[in-house]
């Protein structure tokens, strides 16, 4: 193909930066908008000169699209994986994947079997910087992984403050600090958390925890943390992860830092890694090179197990194993 056709189904938040980087792509066509605000998916396809539509099934019926953005919050998702999937329209599936994880490994099956591409949405891999450090770190032995997102709340989408709709800052927010930690430092097999909302009870309709502290293991025999919460006014994150005379630092999700015993070297990073989460997709799709893909929808859904365990331990009070 000349041109990659791109469908969206949902256009605002994370959808609003994918079409900006697309329409500077001039080896893609945005084809059509789907929003359930009808609004919304009028403004956003008369911006980027595409059709609008509000029902996702009627837009992939009617239309022909390569490539399909789904952006739409962890528990509107339903069938649309799927359905695009069995057209043979390859796949980038936003971060988290869901907040079922049978649901999803149904999902990887029918994808795996299509034969589509698909990325999910974990776009820090795409730093110059992660790549940087994920060189270093190959012949060396990790000892302990610190990760944290620490940040204000977010009073809009209010989907996001209700446990059923969003999974928690950890399975929506701070899931990308645990896709670093497993990206650099390797599989985790085994979490336990502790959660609560101590604070900010007084925000209509909010039953997710604000404070959020999971210890876990790895395959490797490293150990290691991730802390998250919202009641701060600045906002904070980054890994850092120890071994024998070495430290790296991921810090503010971006920039690094190594440190060994006779040096400190910082590495700024350079790169937007959206736009070059972006490009990587749309070459894959033209290309059909997977290995430029660097998550796809098997690696997001490990990433949601993971996040998912942590929730499931808080309710059970015990360490979850993953297998």
């Amino acid at each position: 193909m000349d041109k990659v056709k791109v469908g969206f189904i949902g256009g605002g938040g994370i959808a609003s930066i994918h079409l900006k980087n697309l329409a500077k792509d001039d080896r893609v066509e945005i084809i059509s908008i789907c929003d359930i605000v009808k609004e919304n998916a009028e403004k956003t396809a008369s911006k980027y000169n595409a059709k609008a539509y509000t029902n996702a099934e009627e837009m992939l019926e009617k239309e022909s699209v390569d490539a399909l953005f789904l952006c739409v919050p962890p528990f509107a998702h339903g069938d649309i994986e799927e359905k695009a999937a069995q057209k043979g329209i390859h796949l980038m599936v936003e971060k988290p994947l869901g907040l079922d994880v049978d649901t999803a490994r149904y999902k990887l099956k029918v994808i795996q079997e299509s034969g589509i591409l698909c990325a999910s949405g974990y776009c820090l891999r795409y730093l110059d910087t992660v790549k940087k450090a994920k060189e270093y770190l190959k012949d060396k032995q990790i000892a302990m992984i610190r990760g944290h997102y620490i940040t204000s709340f977010v009073p809009t989408p209010p989907w996001y403050r209700e446990m059923n709709k969003s999974g928690g800052q950890l399975v929506e927010q701070a899931t990308h600090t645990m896709d670093l930690i497993r990206y650099l430092g390797g599989e985790i097999n085994q979490v336990y958390a502790n959660m609560n909302l101590q604070v900010l009870k007084d925000i209509e309709n909010i039953d997710i925890p604000d404070a959020t502290s999971v210890n876990f293991t790895l395959n490797s025999g490293a150990v290691g943390h991730l802390d998250c919460s919202f009641t701060q006014t600045d906002h904070r994150m980054g890994v850092e992860l120890l071994g024998k005379d070495f430290r790296v630092v991921i810090d503010g999700g971006v920039n690094l830092t190594i440190v060994e015993k006779d040096s400190t070297i910082t590495y700024p990073s350079k790169v937007d890694f959206y736009e070059e989460q972006d490009k990587a997709f749309i070459e894959a799709v033209l290309t059909g090179n997977r290995a430029v893909i660097l998550s796809n929808y098997e690696s997001g859904l490990n990433t949601l197990e993971v996040t998912l365990a942590a929730n499931k331990s808080q309710e059970l009070g015990k360490p979850i194993p993953l297998t």
